[in-house]
């Protein structure tokens, strides 16, 4: 098992890289409707915020760029979504709909603790 802890910086950040991913997928539905949309008519601003949020925010974590501070705000962004989104219709995140925000909230509080790992631009900027 020794061996394996050689290769946490690159399962971290395949993790970052993966959630990033998946985040980014959230933003461009409610903004181009890419790969489907997320709601019909215009978003309402709160909506508008959030998307964009998603939408650069998880830029700038594939890319490991301000990660730390960007995971902060991306978790604090997941928490509001749920106590604002699912937590009031049931409180079982598997009836009410907010395991992913659950999920997103805890893997960005998690980079946010243990950074952004190997292949990152604030890896090399600090390794520079």
């Amino acid at each position: 098992m020794e061996r394996l802890s050689a290769y946490q910086p690159y399962g971290l950040a395949a993790l970052r890289v993966i959630a990033a991913l998946l985040f980014i997928e959230h933003g461009t539905m409610k903004l181009f409707a890419f790969p489907a949309a997320q709601m019909d008519g215009p978003l309402p601003p709160l909506l508008l915020a959030a998307a964009l949020l998603e939408l650069v925010g998880g830029l700038l974590v594939l890319i490991g760029l301000f990660t730390r501070p960007v995971a902060f705000i991306l978790s604090g962004q997941m928490a509001v979504a749920y106590f604002m989104a699912h937590g009031q219709k049931a409180f079982w995140p598997a009836l009410n709909g907010g395991e992913a925000a659950i999920l997103f909230c805890f893997i960005f509080l998690f980079i946010f603790f243990a950074g952004p790992g190997a292949l990152s631009i604030d890896q090399r900027k600090a390794t520079a």
